[in-house]
C-alpha cells in the first residue's frame, strides 16, 4: 500500500472517530431535555424530561426540601441532586419509565421558593400543565410521585383532581411526612378520601427523621379509602446518615435504591394503566 493511500485511510478514518464524537454527546442531549412550560400568566414550569428508550410509562417527580432545584438550560441541577428519583433518574429511565424532575415555577426562583406554597391553588395549576403536557407528549400513563416534602405537592394534587382528566394515573408518596409543627398540614391531616386514583406508600420502617415516623402511616393510608387500590413497599437495612431527614440514608432508601426502584415501577405498570377519559 503506497504511503498515500496510508494516509488517506488514517484521514478517513480520523473524520469516522471525529464525527463519533460529535454525535454521541449530540444523541445524549436528545435524551435529556429541559422543557418551560407554560402555566400561569407570565409563568412558566421548568422541568428536566430524562426519556427512556421503549417507555411504558412517565414519572413526575416533586423532589423534597424547598424544591427550588434551579435547573440550569442545560440540564444541571445546583441544588437537590442527591434527592431520591432525583439521584436515580437515569437508572430508572434504564428501566423502562420517563423521568420528568419538576422544579419550582418561573415566579418561585428565590427564597423560600416551594415552601409554603406545596399546598395552594396556584401550585395545583402549574402541576396540572405539566400533567397535561406529560400526557400531550407521550400518551403513556402519568404518576406523579412525591418525595418527603414533596408528598405534600402529589397528595395535594391528587385530592384536588379526584377523577378529573387531570388527575394523575397514580400517585406515589415515599417518605411521606407524617408529623410536623403545626400549622403546617401533615399527609395524615389532608382530606386524603379525595383520592379517586391508585396510591402506591413507599417507605423505610427504620425512617429516622422526626417527620416521618413509619408507624404513622397507617393513620394515612386508612384514610385514602376511596382510592380504587393502595400499596405499601416497606424496608429495612441500608444505612443511615447523621442527618436524618437528608435524602442519603434511611429516609432516602440509602444503598437499596436498586430494589426500591424496581418494586416501584413493577407495582405502578402492574395496577395503574393509563386512565381513560372521565374514568
Amino acid at each position: 500500500m503506497s504511503a498515500l493511500s496510508r494516509l488517506h485511510r488514517l484521514v478517513s478514518r480520523w473524520l469516522c472517530l471525529g464525527w463519533l464524537a460529535l454525535w454521541v454527546p449530540s444523541a445524549w442531549a436528545q435524551t435529556n431535555q429541559v422543557h418551560d412550560i407554560p402555566t400561569r400568566d407570565g409563568v412558566t414550569q421548568r422541568v428536566l424530561w430524562v426519556q427512556a428508550p421503549a417507555a411504558k410509562g412517565v414519572m413526575v417527580v416533586m423532589p423534597g426540601g424547598h424544591g427550588g432545584m434551579q435547573i440550569t438550560d442545560r440540564g444541571g441541577i445546583p441544588w437537590g441532586e442527591t434527592i431520591f428519583f432525583v439521584r436515580n433518574r437515569e437508572a430508572l429511565a434504564r428501566q423502562g419509565v420517563h423521568v420528568i424532575v419538576v422544579d419550582a415555577p418561573s415566579d418561585k426562583l428565590k427564597p423560600p421558593y416551594l415552601d409554603g406554597h406545596r399546598q395552594r391553588p396556584d401550585h395545583v395549576t402549574d402541576l396540572r400543565a405539566v400533567i397535561r403536557w406529560a400526557r400531550e407528549q407521550t400518551r403513556l400513563p402519568v404518576w406523579l410521585v412525591g418525595f418527603s416534602r414533596g408528598t405534600h405537592s402529589a397528595a395535594y394534587y391528587a385530592l384536588q383532581t379526584g377523577q378529573s382528566d387531570d388527575a394523575p394515573d397514580a400517585v406515589v408518596l415515599a417518605a411521606s411526612i407524617l408529623s410536623d409543627k403545626p400549622p403546617t398540614r401533615t399527609v395524615p391531616d389532608k382530606p386524603l378520601e379525595r383520592i379517586r386514583v391508585p396510591v402506591l406508600w413507599v417507605h423505610h420502617e427504620q425512617d429516622n427523621c422526626q417527620y416521618c415516623p413509619f408507624p404513622m402511616l397507617k393513620l394515612a393510608m386508612d384514610k385514602a379509602v376511596n382510592a380504587p387500590v393502595q400499596g405499601l413497599l416497606s424496608y429495612s437495612g441500608g444505612t443511615d446518615h447523621p442527618d436524618t431527614c437528608g435524602p442519603l440514608g434511611f429516609h432516602g432508601f440509602r444503598q437499596l435504591e436498586d430494589k426500591v426502584e424496581k418494586d416501584t415501577i413493577a407495582w405502578l405498570l402492574a395496577n395503574a394503566p393509563r386512565r381513560q377519559k372521565g374514568a
